[in-house]
């Protein structure tokens, strides 16, 4: 027997390396090589968390832990929270790759990885258009006739929100001053509407802001519904308006499109029922839900400094049910919800998804835009709050920036970008028609260029925000860029390029997607002083009096003298003082003399615009 045991045993070892020859086949060494080069799944960890809290989580002593990173020449106590620098540390001891993300974040992916509990929510919607297109008449048409739990003389308080019922159902109506506010809440990332509902006049047509509302819409991946507003008056022509938005890429239902639309007469009250119909309509068919049971989080809409109440700020619920006594973090902001409040100013005791309230307790005003999240106390949301501060002043920022055509072709080559945004803005119509036929034919097989936005005129503070929430560059042909829209651009990381001779323009255009782009020289906006007084100093020369109105002004940075808004020549500060002091740089609101390197006929009222440049390579 033990004979045929071992005989059995050394059967079995010699044919074990046949079979095992036999799997490892090449396609098996390639599944090897690919699990190899896989990159290891990313752990999350919620940001305000400590180092007990992390070593808790793998089931490490923290003393342990500690002692590690003190090893590694970190000086931490088990309280101290743990940024991404100590993430990193920690993420080399455990061997486990380990990610930050935001309570926000954590919250979603709990709450819409449990499918069965999620149920339907009302629709959120905003109401969009061109200026004296009825947007308000229609609003107000709404809200008279329809206001969820509407009492006699009661009196609808401004919270930039309200509810409606039609049919025993809600819908929820933000009541913005416009597409730009619109789109700044998304360029936060605060993705708060549903459906848009555009109005157009039947006597007008579609103009440039119902274009610019479209744009914003369609970037903002939202649904719209034409409602043609006006149908009253003589000279409406409903058909003429749906040709007009069949040019802009919305075909309606009558002419086998799939846009919604309704005629109305708000001013009349005309087919306003037919209208919220189709809103809830199209809300069942984008199958909108939201899970209740949570902890609550919203978005802040509006926010403002109460005489009365302290920091208030509206919020919109989206996932689960806020009610007061909660505490909660919004931003850097923090608090306890003291009471909640309805449009009409009536305490209320919970509000669920899609449902917007007033709520008291913040520790200061919140931002607008801001994700409002509730936690389990206060005392961790104060440490979230601090965790955030210090992020802040580190200057770390999570945000993805919008993508300059330096850094295309980076993108590109790493198979990272498949489509350029671009918005166009033009002296004439002319131009602008002919630049938007003719940049999507740059396109390659690597990189699409897709104008999301084109139009005559200035660059607008609407399309900065524009740029910003879509990701696209803005180019300029034969327009001037104001300070305050530089400025802008500058903090939304918004690339403006302007352009004079239009083979200019398409040459960077050609080069960037081809992963080819030359340097260039990039000009950034730092401030703007007045002058006041003009002093002759022996042995020193010109000094200007100034006053600092805009930004900073900056020793050695590049300056303009201005009048007349007409730009006399270019030159350099070569001194700047501040109460007879040698400064670097005076800030808005300071007096300061000015040495300029030119300064022939400088003027008393002449404006100093000051700017740096730098060349800017492809990495």
């Amino acid at each position: 027997m033990k004979n045929l045991a071992t005989k059995k045993t050394t059967s079995t070892k010699t044919k074990r390396p046949a079979v095992k020859k036999k799997q490892t086949s090449s396609s098996q060494r390639q599944d090897q090589a690919q699990s190899v080069h896989k990159p290891r799944p990313k752990i999350n960890i919620q940001e305000g968390s400590t180092i007990k809290d992390v070593a808790e989580r793998f089931r490490i002593k923290p003393k342990d832990l500690i002692d590690h990173l003190v090893s590694a020449g970190y000086e931490v106590a088990a309280s101290d929270l743990v940024d991404e620098r100590l993430l990193q540390a920690i993420s080399k001891i455990i061997k486990i790759d380990l990610e930050m993300v935001s309570l926000e974040e954590d919250i979603r992916k709990l709450a819409f990885g449990l499918k069965d509990d999620l149920v339907p929510r009302p629709p959120v919607v905003t109401i969009m258009g061109h200026v004296d297109h009825g947007k308000t008449t229609l609003l107000d048409a709404i809200r008279s006739s329809k206001l969820v739990d509407r009492e006699v003389g009661g009196i609808t308080q401004h919270i930039g929100a309200y509810r409606v019922s039609c049919k025993n159902r809600y819908i929820t109506f933000i009541d913005t001053p416009g597409h730009e506010a619109f789109t700044q809440l998304r360029a936060r990332g605060a993705q708060i509407t549903d459906i848009v509902v555009l109005v157009v006049a039947a006597d007008d047509g579609v103009m440039p802001q119902t274009k610019e509302a479209i744009s914003h819409a369609q970037v903002a991946n939202v649904p719209i519904i034409v409602a043609i507003n006006k149908i009253d008056k003589p000279e409406a022509n409903p058909e003429r308006v749906k040709q007009q938005l069949a040019k802009e890429g919305l075909i309606v239902e009558d002419w086998g499109g799939k846009t919604i639309c309704v005629e109305i007469s708000a001013k009349e009250g005309k087919n306003i029922n037919e209208l919220l119909e189709m809103i809830l309509l199209l809300g069942d068919i984008l199958e909108l839900k939201s899970h209740p049971y949570v902890p609550a989080q919203g978005v802040i809409l509006e926010s403002r400094l109460d005489p009365k109440k302290g920091p208030v700020g509206t919020v919109i619920v989206q996932l689960g049910t806020l009610v007061p006594g909660q505490a909660f973090i919004s931003g850097v902001t923090f608090g306890k919800a003291r009471a909640l409040f309805d449009e009409f100013g009536k305490q209320v005791k919970s509000a669920g998804p899609s449902v917007p309230v007033e709520v008291l307790g913040f520790n200061t005003v919140p931002e607008a835009g801001n994700f409002f999240q509730v936690v389990p106390d206060l005392e961790i949301a104060r440490r979230i709050s601090e965790f955030r501060i210090a992020r802040l002043k580190k200057g770390y920022q999570k945000k993805e920036e919008p993508l300059s055509l330096e850094e295309l072709f980076n993108k590109i080559e790493k198979g990272q970008t498949k489509e350029l945004p671009v918005i166009i803005k033009a002296d004439v119509h002319g131009s602008v028609e002919v630049l938007k036929d003719l940049l999507p034919t740059l396109s390659t097989d690597r990189v699409k260029i897709t104008v999301i936005q084109s139009a005559t005129g200035n660059i607008t503070e609407a399309d900065v925000l524009l740029a910003s929430a879509s990701k696209a560059i803005i180019i300029g042909y034969n327009i001037k860029v104001p300070a305050k829209i530089l400025e802008l651009a500058q903090k939304e990381k918004v690339e403006i390029r302007l352009y004079k001779i239009i083979y200019q323009l398409t040459d960077d255009l050609k080069r960037s997607v081809a992963g080819m782009l030359e340097p260039v020289i990039k000009e950034s906006f730092l401030g703007r002083a007045v002058v006041k007084k003009i002093f002759q100093i022996p042995k020193v020369g010109t000094v200007l009096g100034c006053q600092v109105l805009e930004g900073k002004v900056v020793r050695n940075a590049e300056a303009r003298v201005i009048r007349d808004n007409q730009i006399l020549y270019q030159t350099r500060i070569s001194s700047l003082k501040h109460l007879k002091e040698n400064v670097t740089e005076v800030s808005r609101g300071y007096e300061c003399g000015i040495g300029l390197e030119k300064a022939q006929g400088v003027q008393s009222g002449d404006m100093i615009e000051v700017f740096i440049r730098e060349k800017i390579m492809p990495e």
